[in-house]
């Protein structure tokens, strides 16, 4: 069977397991994506920001597809975060991830030179013609520097070969809205930023969300309970879990808060981070235990 692009539902972007001094897990990656299968998840992402994509070489990208393939349904869609200075090594990467096994490519704009909005729709354009995978536009000025208003957006649904955009400015939800209303319906818009808002950003017209890894199993229930219907129940559902949900959102130390999380729910071996994430400091560990107690975890 084709392994599906279609970019909807709860797509958790996975957390990169580690050894203590530093090399890939890749067992406890395989254990990840299963528990994330389990969990029931549309789709997952890899080599987005709460991936440390940013600490990983372009060999490891190959090892960390390979894996996640290896424990993946045929028909759920994997995105591969592409993160580049310019469009020559946006392409290489599309191109490198789509040979290992991905479906969609999640693109930030060029950062390290601020482009233009004139040169932002050229290198979207040239990258979702190039680089060989449908293109998902990442709009996280707080990480890029770079902002991609409402008007930009819309421009850039209309390339060839570029299908949707994961919107994480702050606030998600109107942004998100008003995407949503100034594109065409098969060009799909999802939110991000943890799940913060993500019963706003589905009231709004959201086709999904992508969080961090380590919650899928508490947040699919709550989606389906929103699409049932019943606003309210989900609300309840929801509330329960923003302590966790807030807490996966701390500066330098997300990346650390996930894979505690994970650690003590024993899908990972280890909470190591590559620098310049750093690890979280003993209190923190303690409130973010009081949490999970709470939550039954």
């Amino acid at each position: 069977m084709t392994r599906s692009s279609d970019v909807r539902g709860l797509i958790p972007v996975l957390a990169t397991p580690f050894q203590p001094g530093g090399a890939l897990d890749l067992d406890s990656l395989r254990r990840l994506v299963a528990f994330s299968v389990s969990a029931g998840v549309d789709g997952v992402a890899v080599f987005g920001f709460a991936s440390e994509g940013f600490s990983l070489s372009a060999a490891e990208r190959q090892q960390i597809l390979a894996a996640v393939l290896s424990e993946l349904p045929d028909t759920i869609p994997v995105i591969a975060g592409i993160s580049a200075t310019g469009t020559t090594d946006a392409i290489a990467q599309s191109h490198a991830a789509a040979e290992a096994g991905a479906t969609v490519g999640m693109v930030i704009p060029p950062y390290m030179v601020k482009p233009s909005p004139s040169q932002i729709v050229d290198f979207y354009g040239t990258v979702a013609t190039e680089g060989g995978l449908p293109v998902m536009v990442q709009d996280a000025p707080a990480s890029t520097g770079i902002n991609l208003p409402v008007p930009l957006i819309v421009e850039l649904s209309k390339l060839d070969g570029v299908t949707s955009v994961k919107i994480e400015t702050q606030p998600t939800a109107p942004k998100l809205g008003n995407v949503v209303d100034a594109t065409a319906d098969d060009f799909l818009v999802l939110g991000g930023q943890n799940a913060l808002f993500v019963l706003e950003e589905y009231a709004r017209g959201a086709a999904g969300t992508m969080p961090a890894g380590e919650f899928p199993d508490l947040l699919a229930p709550v989606l389906a309970t929103f699409a049932s219907g019943d606003a309210p129940a989900a609300r309840a559902a929801f509330n329960r879990l923003l302590p966790l949900i807030r807490f996966g959102l701390q500066p330098g130390i997300a990346w650390s808060i996930h894979k505690h999380v994970l650690l003590r729910r024993g899908v990972i071996a280890s909470a190591a981070v590559r620098s310049p994430a750093t690890d979280a400091d003993p209190a923190t560990l303690a409130a973010l235990d009081d949490i999970l107690t709470d939550l039954g975890l």
